[in-house]
């Protein structure tokens, strides 16, 4: 097997910041929550953009798979949040990314772009603010 950017060659996991919030974004792909909530510190704080179905600042790991992952996962087929562009700046690092999925009541398609700040300390994500046009959102879970 050979090494990722989140493994050392002794086989610890980096605690880089950018990596980190990498395997955030690959545990969410993969739909492995217990992945994704050891990438959040226990008193993390995550917040949902004002007009975004899930609006809202939610605490702890297993507060925010329940409260965001989990109701995505209900509500829209195939929801992905494709990371592509990444900016770092110390503890700091802002992901590029799109958001695609369908919803499951409307039929109706999201192909958004989005931008999502994180914090990360001591290895684990302590903040997360998210960005995104939440008219698209609305529109795609919408019925006509």
């Amino acid at each position: 097997m050979g090494l990722n950017q989140n493994t050392h060659e002794d086989g610890t996991v980096s605690s880089a910041p950018r990596d980190v919030v990498r395997r955030q974004y690959l545990a969410s792909a993969a739909g492995d929550l217990d992945a994704l909530r050891a990438t959040m510190a226990p008193d993390v704080e995550w917040t949902e953009m004002a007009g975004f179905p899930l609006a809202g600042t939610y605490r702890t790991p297993e507060g925010v798979t329940a409260n965001v992952m989990e109701i995505l996962g209900r509500d829209w087929e195939g929801w992905a949040a494709h990371d592509d562009t990444y900016v770092v700046e110390g503890e700091s690092v802002v992901v590029l990314a799109r958001y695609t999925a369908t919803h499951r009541v409307t039929g109706k398609t999201l192909n958004a772009r989005v931008a999502h700040h994180f914090v990360v300390r001591g290895g684990l994500i302590v903040r997360f603010e998210q960005f995104v046009d939440t008219a698209l959102v609305a529109e795609a879970a919408t019925a006509d």
